[in-house]
C-alpha cells in the first residue's frame, strides 16, 4: 500500500503539534529559613584579641553597628620605609559548626602591593614568624604570595558547639577548656586574650597574625587597603 506524502506529513506535524500543546506546567513551593547575626556570632566568626595604635582593638566594626554591620583591620595610622609591626593575635577565627573545618588557603586582593605577612598559630602571644616561640604557626600569605596551596590543608578547627560566647582549647573536654569571648563595647566585637593555646584539630579556635613589613624602596606613599580571603572546606557534611 502508497502511503500518500502529503498525508504523512501533515500527520507528524499534527502529532508534534499536540506534543506542544500537550505540555504540562506545574507550580509547587517549599519554605525556607535563615538569620543574619553580628559576624562575631556566625557559624563561623572573627573575634578581636590585639589593639591597634589608638588603643582599640585591630577587629572593629566599620562605621555603624546596628546596620550594614562590617568588620575591619586597623593595622596601625602611619608606615614608612624600613619598619616592621607584628600583631600576634590581629584576630581569631571561631568554628561554631558541629563538624570540623580545613582552612586550605588565604589570598589577598589589593590595588597596591599588601607588604603583609599571615600567620596561623596556637599562641595567641607568641611570634608565629619563629617557630622556636611557637612550632604550631603556619605562614599562609607573603607579601603578594599565597604560601599555603589550595589542595591542601593548614589548620583544622574542631567542631564548635554553636553558642558565640566562648571558644574552646580541647573540645574532648570543654567543660573543663572553654574559653569565654564577651563583648566590646568600643569596638562592637567579641574578643578573647586568654593565652591558652590552641591546636589543630583539637581546639575550635585559631589566632591569626600578622606582619606589616615595609621595605626600604616603596611604589608610592598613601593609604593602603584591601580584602583577606580565607578559605575553608568541610571533608563531612553536618549529620
Amino acid at each position: 500500500m502508497k502511503v500518500n506524502k502529503k498525508l504523512m506529513t501533515l500527520a507528524v506535524a499534527f502529532l508534534l503539534l499536540n506534543m506542544i500543546v500537550a505540555t504540562q506546567y506545574a507550580v509547587t513551593k517549599i519554605g525556607y529559613s535563615f538569620t543574619l547575626v553580628h559576624p562575631c556570632d556566625a557559624s563561623i566568626r572573627f573575634i578581636g584579641s590585639d589593639n591597634s595604635s589608638d588603643g582599640i582593638r585591630v577587629l572593629r566594626v566599620s562605621g555603624s553597628n546596628t546596620s550594614n554591620i562590617q568588620l575591619t583591620l586597623r593595622l596601625g595610622d602611619v608606615y614608612s620605609a624600613n619598619m616592621e609591626k607584628t600583631f600576634t593575635a590581629a584576630f581569631g577565627i571561631i568554628n561554631e559548626e558541629t563538624y570540623s573545618l580545613n582552612i586550605t588557603h588565604i589570598n589577598v586582593s589589593s590595588d597596591n602591593y599588601t607588604y603583609m605577612k599571615i600567620y596561623l598559630h596556637g599562641n595567641r602571644s607568641a611570634n608565629a614568624n619563629s617557630t622556636d616561640s611557637d612550632n604550631s604557626s603556619v605562614l599562609m600569605w607573603d607579601n603578594d604570595t599565597a604560601v599555603n596551596a589550595s589542595n591542601t590543608t593548614a589548620w583544622i578547627l574542631a567542631p564548635g558547639n554553636a553558642s558565640s560566647t566562648d571558644m574552646c582549647y580541647n573540645t574532648s573536654d570543654r567543660a573543663n577548656c572553654s574559653i569565654p569571648t564577651p563583648w566590646d563595647e568600643t569596638a562592637h566585637v567579641r574578643y578573647s586574650t586568654n593565652d591558652s593555646a590552641a591546636t589543630s584539630n583539637l581546639s575550635d579556635f585559631v589566632w591569626v597574625q600578622i606582619t606589616v613589613s615595609i621595605p626600604e624602596s616603596i611604589e608610592s606613599t598613601g593609604g593602603r587597603e584591601g580584602t583577606i580571603w580565607i578559605h575553608l572546606e568541610s571533608e563531612v557534611g553536618a549529620s
